[in-house]
């Protein structure tokens, strides 16, 4: 697959070298914080054209220095600005003094941090810290940071939210909450995943004229998913297909009293254009799934023994919603390993691939954990996997095989072409099943063909399974979103009309 139509995301060591590479290319470090400030306020005045009061907020370092030159050129259009110093001006030294040298030859005032102190501006920038922090924010920088998530005002980011770890999205014990963030030269993996959802805001990002991808050694971190990989792998079908050529899928799970997750995933496959969608379930599913979707095959299956042949009529098997831990799940899930079948593993699966099946691996399967099951897998906690989700999601894929796929803010899927994120979704989806719809999603595009990871970046795609929770959303808002309302929308997603009612051109 290729990534010509992803966005590349690098991680903050990347990026600073990539800054030290066009400094020594012949751009003064001083001439590109100038460049970084001017696109920084250009965007300021396009999205908040009528503030009038700034108050700026900086540290020491480029990301400070940046906040001083943004300073100056809010002053020389007129406005009031309000500049806090984290770090005296005597304190600085480099392109960070002349740039707060040029603040003050401007007019603009400076006063240092106090705790307590009133933040005048109608909007306030955040220029404190920037990607080079590892460690957690404490002391006056911590109450800074505090001071401007408890002011009530919007807030405008340079380069990253105060606090948000530029590499992994996690918290570093206090971060900003940004109504928007401007970032620059390569945009940071960091700003995608996991906490950077409660603090990034509305995302932009400025190149500043320099292009990240000519340097052929710096590799991007991950690549961040675009809706046009819809159309690159869900091309128009044959006029002439049947759904024999559209593939077979057959969904693994419904043991004893845990019917519904199955139900979901099996409607799921069907509306994401599976040919034949099978249902193996326990005996009491059955008439459910009939009255819920008459176009699945539902067969009752009171034991791992009963499936015979099922698991090799079908292209690809998804094994895991409502199979629960006992002997019924594992006879089942035994069954969908020893088939030769591409596999979408989920839910009591992988509680059963942690606790039963640990050394397995394969290059046919995808993987769904959330961070919980993700903690079972790697044998720690999912407050360890969501401080690093993105080594969280390669240690898996390193561990197990196959394709990777760690849900959550900023899905991430790992595999042989490295780490993706995905940046749709909603807290709507914040409910159950929405995993079982996921996998049921995924396991419709391997049957009909598409190689292994770009299903699960289509699927995650979420481009499929996340935009169409946007789509729902957008309709009817995010409370009471249910996983079963996606399938409709994701078949629009997977169909998208190129010529109005015309049947042909759909897909």
């Amino acid at each position: 697959m290729s990534d010509e139509t992803l966005l590349p995301l690098y991680r903050a060591e990347q990026v600073r070298e990539l800054d030290r590479r066009t400094i020594a290319g012949g751009i003064a470090g001083f001439a590109l914080m100038q460049r970084a400030s001017v696109a920084a306020w250009q965007l300021l005045r396009q999205r908040w054209p009528g503030v009038r009061r700034l108050t700026v907020l900086c540290g020491a370092g480029n990301n400070g220095g940046d906040g001083h030159v943004l300073a100056a050129l809010a002053a020389a259009e007129g406005l009031a600005v309000q500049r806090i110093l984290l770090k005296g001006i005597d304190e600085l030294a480099g392109d960070a003094r002349l740039a707060a040298d040029m603040a003050t030859a401007a007019g603009v005032g400076a006063e240092p941090w106090r705790a307590g102190m009133a933040l005048e501006g109608e909007l306030v920038v955040d220029a404190l810290l920037g990607t080079g922090l590892t460690g957690e924010v404490r002391g006056a920088f911590r109450e800074a940071i505090a001071a401007i998530n408890a002011s009530g005002r919007p807030v405008y980011a340079v380069d990253i939210p105060s606090g948000l770890h530029a590499d992994t999205g996690a918290v570093l014990g206090e971060a900003v909450r940004a109504t928007a963030t401007v970032t620059f030269i390569g945009d940071k993996l960091g700003l995608h995943t996991g906490a950077a959802a409660d603090h990034v805001g509305e995302h932009h990002f400025c190149a500043l004229g320099v292009d990240a991808g000519a340097e052929e050694d710096l590799v991007p971190a991950a690549w961040r998913l675009e809706e046009a990989l819809i159309r690159a792998w869900l091309p128009p079908r044959r006029r002439t297909a049947h759904k024999g050529d559209c593939g077979h899928v057959l969904i693994l799970g419904g043991a004893p009293g845990f019917g519904g997750a199955a139900l979901l995933a099996a409607e799921a496959s069907a509306r994401l254009g599976a040919g034949k969608v099978s249902l193996a379930t326990a005996p009491e599913h059955v008439t459910a799934s009939l009255v819920r979707s008459p176009e699945v095959m539902a067969h009752g299956v009171r034991g791992a023994g009963d499936l015979g042949e099922l698991p090799r009529q079908a292209d690809a098997l998804v094994v895991g919603p409502g199979l629960g831990q006992g002997s019924w799940g594992q006879g089942v899930l035994q069954a969908a390993l020893a088939s030769g079948r591409p596999l979408v593993v989920d839910a009591d699966g992988l509680n059963l691939l942690a606790a039963r099946f640990s050394g397995h691996t394969r290059d046919d399967w995808i993987l769904t954990p959330h961070p919980g099951e993700a903690a079972r897998l790697l044998g720690g906690t999912a407050a360890e996997v969501e401080a690093d989700r993105p080594a969280a999601a390669l240690a898996l894929r390193e561990r197990f095989g196959g394709v990777v796929v760690l849900k959550g803010a900023g899905t991430l899927v790992a595999g042989p072409a490295g780490l993706a994120v995905c940046p749709f979704g909603n807290p709507g989806m914040a409910s159950g099943g929405m995993g079982d719809a996921l996998s049921g999603m995924l396991g419709a595009l391997l049957a009909q063909g598409v190689p292994l990871e770009a299903a699960a970046r289509l699927g995650v795609l979420v481009l499929v399974h996340a935009r169409a929770a946007d789509l729902a959303a957008a309709k009817a808002g995010e409370r009471g979103l249910l996983a079963g309302d996606l399938a409709s929308y994701a078949r629009i997603l997977v169909n998208p009309t190129m010529g109005g009612d015309d049947a042909a051109a759909t897909r």
